[in-house]
């Protein structure tokens, strides 16, 4: 007899696990909060998730500039994010696309879809079976969604967050991941988040239509950590526009820049190094030389770079001043 239980134990087991393949597949399990969103003033959209699940954002964010963005969560399918992005190139509707993609699968009951477009238009579905607390909120331009949260409070904090925020695209969304976070936000805690934003219009050129691109991977202060690097990232798109403006020879808007990264980040030697370079030249060379000594007593690699940017001409200064600053 105790042979015999054993034996219907583990033909149970069995049973049990290939029910949940058949089921589940190799779908992640990623139970998370999420937004995404569209800035009707830039056209801007963008998607923005917090989770207790490694590397959320490989998972959970997709988007195309001009198309729209998708929010694929709870148990993942992530074929959503392609697949969706694809309806709406075909001209569906979020809601015809939510539609279509449920409607498809087999595992509906447990996933969570949010999808935007590129006009604000949005659509959001939260399956019977996703884990408590669970819910969505659809708004004018945003839709937020969450899943195994501590508190049913999640996320109309997070709409209510959204909705009073200012500013930048990515900078509203975060605000939304952070009210999130206060109401107790995922139940098992925090270990990855994403944020990315698109260009509601793309310009032809990929590279550029993707303006904010943003992940944090493993780590147990993930909106701290997601929150220094889109102030990081806001900095060094003051970095680029000035080594743009370096490169037409436009001296001073490449000051403006420089420096206005360098009021951000003031201990960051490289920025403090682009602001100096700036300075010597437009001719400032008694504000510019105390930056540069700093950075070289920082890293002396920098007095070599000296002497090549000075060759292709990025430095534009005489040898007597070139002399002052590397001395």
């Amino acid at each position: 007899m105790y042979q015999y239980r054993l034996i219907l134990l583990f033909v149970f087991f069995i049973e049990l696990n290939l029910t949940a393949q058949t089921f589940f597949g190799n779908e992640p399990f990623t139970h998370t909060y999420s937004i995404v969103a569209y800035d009707p003033a830039t056209g801007d959209m963008g998607v923005a998730v917090q989770s207790h699940w490694f590397s959320v954002g490989t998972v959970v964010t997709w988007g195309e500039a001009g198309v729209g963005v998708i929010a694929t969560q709870s148990l993942v399918n992530v074929s959503f994010g392609i697949r969706g992005l694809e309806l709406l190139k075909k001209g569906m509707s979020p809601q015809e696309v939510v539609d279509s993609l449920i409607k498809s699968d087999e595992g509906r009951d447990v996933r969570q879809l949010a999808v935007l477009n590129s006009k604000g238009e949005v659509a959001a579905y939260t399956g019977l079976k996703c884990i408590k607390e669970a819910g969505h909120i659809e708004g004018e331009n945003f839709s937020v969604q969450a899943n195994m949260m501590l508190n049913n409070t999640v996320w109309p904090a997070m709409a209510e967050a959204y909705k009073k925020s200012s500013g930048p695209l990515a900078e509203r969304m975060l605000a939304a991941l952070e009210a999130a976070e206060k109401e107790g936000g995922d139940i098992r805690g925090r270990q990855s988040a994403a944020l990315v934003v698109f260009r509601g219009k793309p310009t032809g050129k990929i590279w550029e239509d993707k303006l904010v691109d943003l992940r944090v991977d493993d780590s147990p202060e993930t909106l701290i950590e997601l929150a220094r690097l889109l102030k990081v990232h806001r900095a060094y798109e003051h970095m680029n526009n000035g080594d743009l403006a370096i490169e037409k020879g436009d001296h001073k808007s490449a000051l403006d820049h420089y420096a206005a990264a360098m009021q951000m980040f003031p201990e960051n030697e490289e920025m403090k190094y682009w602001t100096a370079v700036s300075l010597a030249n437009i001719g400032n060379m008694e504000e510019a030389l105390p930056m540069f000594k700093d950075v070289f007593h920082k890293n002396k690699n920098y007095i070599k770079l000296t002497e090549r940017i000075l060759e292709n001409s990025l430095l534009n200064v005489s040898i007597k001043d070139y002399n002052r600053i590397i001395e």
